[in-house]
């Protein structure tokens, strides 16, 4: 099961952090605080987290799709 999707458990909004942090190895807690302090520093971030969100499939179209 390759691939980045925004999983059913473990998401607290849109399940965006949980998805990267699954791809990364690591844990949703620690995406989320990189996120959280990347968006105090000039930038896009919280678009290109609301970009990730359109983009990134829910679990179920990212199962059906590698079907």
């Amino acid at each position: 099961m390759n691939g980045t999707y925004r999983p059913r458990r473990g998401r607290m909004i849109a399940g965006v952090c949980a998805g990267l942090a699954r791809r990364f190895g690591t844990t949703p807690a620690t995406v989320r605080i990189l996120a959280l302090l990347s968006c105090l520093l000039p930038g896009p971030q919280f678009v290109v987290y609301l970009v990730l969100w359109v983009m990134l499939p829910n679990e179920d179209r990212h199962l059906a799709r590698s079907s």
